[in-house]
């Protein structure tokens, strides 16, 4: 949205009298006599006649600061920015900290559509003196063209403006903002209020159809989602082989069993949203996913899920929060029999920090519910109710074409069989990099879970079961390449290492995955 021409020849000349620069007490001369007809001439508009008095002055004295400013004030107030911008900048070189004539300066090049020069002048004022009366509008709008909306909001809201255009374009303003950071609602409040302000005003068309375009969007919306994954994959240790350990019998016999395997893959995603209602987003989905092991087909998995979850927009202070629930259900078969049943709920909250930073924090509950037929230790078995509280900060760069991840989880597996009862912490970290050329897109995620165990195991180590509480560090790697190629279709390639070190031989192993699939989008 472009600033009216009209709003900004009506706002300037309010602004324009905001302040002059300070001057030492001292005996006027001849100059200041001149100036101060100047400014009377000035506070009725005869801008001909201020510009006269001024040059009589400077003509006196060539550094005037007065004369020079308010002859730059004479020339906005008659709309030549360009012929008040060498006053001013010469006013400016004669008092640099000068508040006043940084803002008239700062006001010249906004004019001018010099909007990086104006930036500077305006923020630095901004920084001192927030209240001055039509400033808060100024540096939110360059902010605003920066996609700086946090910092937009922050200057609208802490301005004010005593002109009724000025005022008006601030509240327009405000509402493109949160709308950009995703408060349709809010959006349309702040549009409302600025209708309110001059009903009758050129902007009311432009703002009634901006109030129309809030709501309509989220009409439009497509609520239907599809997604489609077909690929192929090479696993090095499908059965999690342990690593050599010839003092461990039970090692050396889980090794000889086959352990690599090319392998299919397919997943179908589908989502709709079901609830539109004000901040109120409602959503529901079913997944599919499945692998097979050509060489290893007891070890094919098929993943069915069904999700279903309420979000909602509101603010945090100025900060926009989308905050929720969601409950996902998995059914889980291996070699097509019933493998587990999992319940998970999660309570989530996401916080924008402006153009830079998002803060995500969730709450997740889960319970397992494995289908162990086959007769089991009572302290393997392997129900557990999870209990997970994670804490991710995202560092955004170029309009989110580079992310920088870091984030902390503790979790806790309250499980049936204590031998696999733990306390865990997971470290996380990771960076995506958008290539300049053709969108490609690459990531790289890393994550590592320490888990201590409860109790002391009962079957291992071999030579001394029940002498250890098991300790293991399982650290993942993930690369993965996306390289779009239109029409919803996007080429990945995948590569995921997990490293598992354990005070316990049997559980220690190490297992690559390489993945090359076709991604569909709807």
């Amino acid at each position: 949205m472009r600033v009216p021409r009209a709003a900004r020849v009506l706002a300037l000349p309010l602004l324009l009298l905001a302040g002059a620069p300070g001057s030492a007490a001292a005996q006027p001369t001849e100059a200041d006599v001149f100036v101060a007809e100047g400014v009377l001439a000035l506070e009725d508009k005869k801008y001909d006649a201020a510009l006269a008095h001024f040059r009589r002055a400077l003509e006196r004295e060539p550094d005037h600061i007065e004369a020079l400013y308010y002859a730059g004030v004479a020339h906005m107030g008659r709309g030549a920015p360009a012929e008040a911008l060498p006053f001013l900048e010469r006013a400016r070189a004669q008092s640099p900290r000068e508040t006043s004539v940084a803002f008239q300066l700062g006001l010249a090049h906004f004019a001018l559509r010099r909007y990086a020069e104006a930036a500077p002048l305006l923020e630095e004022v901004f920084s001192g003196s927030p209240e001055l009366d039509g400033l808060g509008y100024y540096v939110g709008y360059l902010r605003y063209r920066r996609q700086d909306y946090q910092g937009a909001l922050r200057a609208f809201r802490a301005g004010r403006a005593t002109d009724p255009n000025l005022a008006q374009l601030t509240r327009l303003y405000t509402g493109l903002a949160l709308a950009a950071l995703g408060l349709p609602e809010q959006a349309a409040s702040e549009v409302e209020q600025a209708l309110r302000l001059q009903p009758a005003s050129p902007l009311t068309g432009p703002a009634e159809r901006l109030r129309e375009s809030f709501a309509a969007s989220r009409v439009r919306a497509r609520r239907f989602r599809l997604g489609a994954n077909l690929g192929v994959f090479y696993d090095d240790n499908v059965t999690a082989r342990p690593n050599p350990e010839p003092l461990s019998p039970t090692v050396h016999e889980l090794r000889h069993a086959k352990h690599t395997s090319v392998g299919e893959l397919f997943s179908l995603d589908v989502g709709y949203d079901w609830l539109r209602l004000g901040a109120w987003d409602g959503t529901a989905g079913y997944s599919f996913f499945t692998t097979y092991n050509n060489e290893i087909p007891s070890y094919n998995l098929l993943v069915n899920t069904g999700t279903v979850g309420v979000t909602r927009r509101g603010a945090l202070g100025e900060l926009p929060l989308q905050s929720g629930a969601q409950y996902a259900y998995d059914f889980i078969m291996l070699d097509e029999q019933e493998f587990v049943q999992r319940h998970a709920t999660t309570l989530f909250a996401t916080l924008i920090g402006g153009e830079r930073h998002l803060t995500n924090a969730q709450l997740r509950v889960e319970v397992k519910e494995f289908s162990e037929e086959r007769p089991l230790a009572t302290e393997e078995f392997q129900d557990a109710v999870n209990w997970r509280l994670g804490l991710l900060h995202i560092f955004r760069f170029a309009q989110d074409r580079h992310l920088v991840r870091l984030g902390y989880q503790a979790d806790l597996d309250d499980t049936r069989g204590e031998n696999l009862d733990y306390f865990g912490q997971r470290v996380l970290a990771g960076a995506t990099y958008t290539l300049p050329w053709g969108r490609v897109r690459l990531h790289y995620d890393f994550a590592l879970h320490l888990r201590a165990y409860r109790h002391k195991h009962t079957l291992q180590p071999d030579r001394a079961p029940g002498s250890l509480e098991r300790e293991d560090r399982e650290a993942t790697h993930q690369v993965r390449v996306e390289v779009p190629l239109g029409s919803g279709l996007t080429l990945v390639g995948d590569y995921l290492r997990t490293v598992n070190d354990s005070n316990i031989p049997s559980f220690e192993y190490e297992r690559n995955v390489y993945t090359l699939s076709l991604a569909w989008q709807y």
